[in-house]
């Protein structure tokens, strides 16, 4: 009899969860829920096997793997269940559990609907959302009705399948085995193509085009790969496969002269691609991945460069990023589109004085270290939710603490800021002497989400000490519907009181998102990306944000931060 196949680390990650969903819905502690969801990121996130590294007796290497879940895991392992997980699957509805999978409801919100309407499952939620009993719970409202429908209609059948990946996690095995088969011997050309390439917020699988002396040894060395957790299909012109963090990957090995058709077709998007093929037919040529067809001369021609694709059909080279048909076949000349290394500062992060995890000598060090010129720490105020750490007095001490670290730190500015929560009212945290004595103010909505988000950003932009609105929309991809913001009238408002706008680079956020930051700049608004760091590794979220603003067509000149500080602080509404 053949041994039992070892779990990815996607469906061990995937068991995590559902514990600490389970745990959560039977109003287990915080502490415990967190353990479990930690501990699936860690296992998620991992390179190798983890089935592997607990036969090793090596699993707690992992970071929020400890003895208790190591011995869940070994009885996974050895059994192909979890005892606990069992117990708790058979005192919760196993729909339950579904629909806490579902954008903006998660097990509190999913156990309020459980206990006062009797949801026990997606068929259960839409008829209670058809039969408008729903919007009668506080803390939901019709809007949330509507926003619940449309989640479980574009979940269709596959309400528990698998999710949508945001970019950033799916370019951690994308671009480790991309590195891997560039490396192989037998490679020449090796590129991921797909909507990774575009930098798009989140991707459902991976493809990656080829070019190799020997197809079938790079086909092998990508299906040995740590990285993979199993092939599901392969022959001689590539493979498919399904990653250990549980995404789908297709290998596509071509012939050198027809690379640029494939990387130009396969990285898309389809309405790029039909946009395309529209204009050439009109041309009298025809376009797919296997070459460009002259029906004049009858040959078709295939090409090794994407530059050369892009040619024959009388374009310039199109970024990835722009391919969405939104203008970019009207291009005759490629705008310049901002580059990381525009960035002069970042004016979003936090400290261990809220919920950040470093100190603020600690983040400048970090931020000096990436080459910045300048940040600003901006603790969270107090009513965001943590008692009284960021209170006045505890402000007032912050700032002192900041101008300390700012006079010894050599070769960076370190300003003092705040993320200021916009109250219900519109109001602010701090009174107005108290915010004079800030170099930067981001302010933010992060309670009370269905209160009236649009007039409460609008009283924020029309306060003359607010620099920037943080994160806008307040969306968290894969997680939380945006805010019923009505943002053609936050950008209106940004414009008339010169607010600046952000694009959050937290690879959750990502908000502004690249439509709506193209609308602001297209108003005349000016951006910031920012990190909304809270350990020094996440300054390097401003990646993501940087590949939001060229999705939105932007230049450096129309992001904020990268301007020297000197002149930044000019075009605040206080130097104004």
């Amino acid at each position: 009899m053949a041994a039992a196949k070892d779990p990815s680390n996607a469906a061990i990650a995937e068991l995590l969860d559902e514990l600490g969903d389970l745990y959560e819905l039977e109003g287990a502690v915080v502490h415990r829920v967190l353990a479990y969801r930690n501990a699936a990121k860690a296992i998620r996130d991992a390179p190798r096997s983890v089935a592997a590294m607990t036969r090793e007796g090596r699993v707690t290497e992992l970071p929020g793997v400890g003895k208790t879940l190591e011995e869940k895991l070994t009885a996974l392992v050895e059994t192909g269940e979890i005892p606990a997980l069992e117990k708790l699957r058979s005192r919760v509805p196993a729909g339950l559990v579904v629909i806490t999978r579902l954008p903006g409801l998660g097990p509190k919100r999913a156990r309020k609907l459980h206990d006062a309407l009797g949801v026990d499952g997606p068929q259960a939620l839409r008829a209670a959302i058809e039969q408008h009993r729903v919007r009668d719970l506080a803390g939901f409202g019709a809007k949330s009705e509507e926003r619940l429908l449309a989640a479980l209609d574009a979940a269709g059948d596959a309400v528990d399948g698998p999710k949508r990946e945001i970019l950033s996690r799916a370019l951690a095995v994308g671009e480790a085995l991309v590195a891997e088969l560039r490396a192989h011997p037998s490679s020449d050309r090796v590129e991921l193509a797909g909507s990774a390439r575009r930098w798009a917020d989140s991707v459902k699988d991976l493809d990656i085009i080829a070019t190799a002396d020997d197809p079938q040894a790079l086909i092998d060395a990508f299906a040995a790969s740590d990285l993979i957790a199993e092939i599901s299909r392969s022959g001689v012109a590539g493979a498919h496969a399904i990653a250990q963090s549980g995404i789908a990957i297709d290998l596509r090995v071509v012939a050198p002269d027809q690379f640029g058709n494939l990387l130009q077709h396969f990285t898309g998007s389809k309405a790029h691609n039909v946009a395309i093929r529209e204009a050439a037919v009109r041309r009298g040529l025809h376009v797919s991945e296997y070459g460009i067809l002259d029906d004049e001369t009858g040959q078709s021609e295939r090409f090794a460069t994407e530059e050369e694709v892009y040619a024959r059909l009388g374009l310039p080279w199109i970024p990835p990023e722009l391919r969405e048909d939104r203008g970019e076949l009207q291009l005759t000349e490629v705008p310049p589109l901002i580059e990381q290394a525009d960035l002069r500062g970042d004016l979003h992060m936090h400290t261990t004085a809220s919920d950040g995890r470093a100190s603020v000598r600690e983040m400048a060090q970090a931020a000096r270290a990436l080459g910045l010129d300048y940040v600003a720490i901006t603790d969270h105020s107090a009513s965001h939710g943590f008692g009284d750490a960021v209170s006045p007095d505890r402000l007032r001490e912050l700032i002192a603490e900041v101008r300390a670290v700012d006079d010894e730190l050599d070769g960076i500015t370190v300003l003092a800021g705040s993320e200021v929560n916009i109250g219900v009212d519109g109001s602010l945290d701090y009174d107005d002497e108290l915010l004079a004595e800030l170099d930067w103010i981001v302010a933010s909505v992060h309670t009370a989400f269905t209160s009236d988000p649009t007039a409460r950003i609008v009283a924020a932009c029309e306060h003359p000490l607010v620099d920037v609105i943080g994160h806008p929309t307040g969306r968290k991809l894969e997680e939380r519907f945006a805010y019923d913001l009505d943002v053609d009238a936050a950008i209106a408002a940004a414009l008339r009181t010169g607010t600046f706008l952000e694009i959050n680079g937290s690879p959750r956020r990502r908000d502004l998102d690249d439509v709506h930051a193209r609308a602001a700049r297209d108003a005349g608004v000016l951006l910031t990306i920012d990190s909304d760091a809270h350990g020094p590794e996440a300054l390097a979220n401003t990646r993501w944000g940087v590949a939001t603003a060229r999705r939105a067509w932007l230049s450096a000149a129309d992001v904020a931060n990268t301007r020297p500080w000197e002149e930044l602080r000019k075009l605040r509404k206080g130097a104004r």
